[in-house]
């Protein structure tokens, strides 16, 4: 089944972020004056949401730019749906202890990629990938970083082509790059990733080593039914972008 990473857009750029770049904090400084070096989470998380959620919508207005484009001028869309999240300061906290950060602003926007997330479902595997080249082939994305966990799943069966990419965004009086994490899977392995979370996280049950060789199985067999869409997909000639 040929649905591998073809361009170089995403290729070359499978390569460790590095965390001892502050220009992030630095470029942000000059637009967040008040922000303070020491990172009061309650002072100033309102800030750095706010810079991110501008993220998110430029990233969403470009893929529904593309999906929209293709209701137009094809019988198929590759992108099911498009949604964005921002990070809780809960998880952002969090996170940093975990990392053993400490609780300041430039180690927060130099280590933590994730604060800003969009997810795009696609209904077949090619159809990740396409999306992904289209998008990173605009002016005003640079890819970051590529995890490719449909290739590589991680070992409890997730799957989903993760990007980390700085996108433009335009404020006032200056153009700045925001970090944003995009995840692109298919309609199965989101069914899967979104019923696993449910699971892991209820309070009332503990996750057992069973529960995790079961949740293993069914993400094998929803990943062996999107190979075979995908060979009906291409019957039908339905990837042709």
């Amino acid at each position: 089944m040929k649905y591998e990473l073809e361009t170089t857009e995403l290729q070359v750029e499978q390569v460790a972020l590095q965390t001892e770049d502050t220009s992030s904090y630095e470029d942000l400084n000059i637009f967040l004056p008040i922000l303070e070096q020491s990172l009061d989470f309650d002072k100033n998380y309102r800030q750095l949401m706010y810079v991110h959620e501008a993220a998110i919508q430029q990233i969403t207005a470009r893929l529904n730019t593309l999906k929209g484009e293709f209701e137009f001028s094809n019988d198929r869309n590759p992108i099911d749906s498009i949604s964005g999240r921002i990070k809780s300061k809960e998880s952002i906290l969090h996170k940093m202890q975990k990392l053993g950060l400490p609780l300041t602003a430039s180690a927060l926007m130099d280590n933590i990629h994730d604060i800003a997330g969009v997810r795009v479902v696609c209904p077949f595997i090619e159809d990740v990938y396409a999306v992904a080249r289209m998008l990173v082939r605009q002016h005003g994305i640079e890819v970051i970083q590529v995890k490719d966990y449909i290739r590589n799943p991680k070992e409890n069966g997730y799957r989903s082509l993760h990007m980390i990419v700085k996108t433009e965004v335009d404020f006032a009086e200056s153009t700045k790059y925001i970090t944003v994490e995009i995840q692109i899977r298919t309609i199965a392995m989101n069914f899967w990733a979104s019923t696993e979370h449910q699971l892991r996280y209820k309070k009332d049950r503990s996750f057992t080593e069973e529960t995790q060789k079961k949740l293993k199985e069914c993400a094998d067999l929803m990943a062996k039914a999107d190979l075979q869409m995908q060979e009906i997909a291409g019957d039908f000639d339905v990837n042709q972008w």
